[in-house]
């Protein structure tokens, strides 16, 4: 029981990597509160993890909502252990001067912003429990970025350099702060950026990975697992990729 007894809000919990986060936390001990802009299937990953779980909808892009997650948590809980900043938007491949000025403002509001909306909102609460844990769930794209993608690109740069920087500045505090740091998954995410996923757009990516495959939500869930553990109470600041060896390439 690796968690037992902490409690965690996971955004983008609806789904994909959050939805498996949520069940592996609950699993190892820990209460969840499922949070995703679709509130219907939060509820449903809630209701099917048990009483160690609760949802509610959210859009955290928006202060008043990410304030409202995080209050909706204590109140539930009783306190506040770990935040596991998920929520992503993905960008569909494209030429760099082809995505739209809304498509921008999507992912950069999601990817990024909304770390600074739900982290504010979580620092007093991990703080006057003693300190926590932020997981920032980042990409491969912030460390060695791909074509057609500049802009999702780009925001996971941003994201990857914001986790080193929140881990500087939180530590007083006793909140470590760090990114996984994922190579394409298939996960709902994925076919944002693809469209429908065929054998030839999945072997066009694995080709690029050593270890010959594309991440599962369990890789990802199984770093967050320990990130948020006590094994994990002397990492901050650290940029985890999970990407079969993407990176080494």
């Amino acid at each position: 029981m690796r968690l037992k007894d902490k409690v965690a809000v996971i955004t983008g919990g609806a789904s994909g990597f959050g939805e498996v986060m949520a069940r592996r936390f609950v699993a190892e001990g820990g209460k969840v509160m499922v949070a995703d802009l679709n509130a219907a299937g939060a509820k449903a990953v809630a209701d099917s993890i048990g009483d160690a779980a609760r949802s509610i909808g959210a859009d955290v892009t928006k202060a008043a909502e990410a304030d409202a997650m995080i209050a909706a948590t204590v109140d539930a809980f009783g306190k506040l252990d770990i935040l596991v900043n998920n929520a992503g938007a993905p960008q569909f491949i494209n030429n760099f001067e082809d995505v739209t000025e809304d498509e921008i403002d999507l992912i950069f509001n999601v990817n990024v912003k909304s770390w600074l909306l739900t982290s504010r909102a979580a620092i007093p609460h991990l703080a006057s429990n003693g300190g926590g844990s932020i997981i920032n769930t980042a990409s491969v794209a912030g460390l060695r970025p791909r074509a057609g993608a500049a802009w999702y690109n780009a925001s996971k740069a941003a994201a990857c350099s914001l986790t080193l920087t929140m881990a500087a500045e939180l530590a007083a505090k006793n909140i470590r702060v760090n990114a996984l740091c994922p190579v394409a998954a298939e996960t709902p995410l994925f076919e944002g950026v693809v469209g429908e996923i065929t054998d030839a757009k999945r072997e066009r990516f694995t080709a690029t990975i050593p270890l010959g495959r594309l991440a599962v939500p369990d890789d990802v869930a199984s770093a967050a697992v320990y990130l948020a553990s006590d094994e994990a109470t002397f990492m901050t600041g650290v940029l985890l990729p999970i990407d079969g060896g993407r990176t080494a390439m």
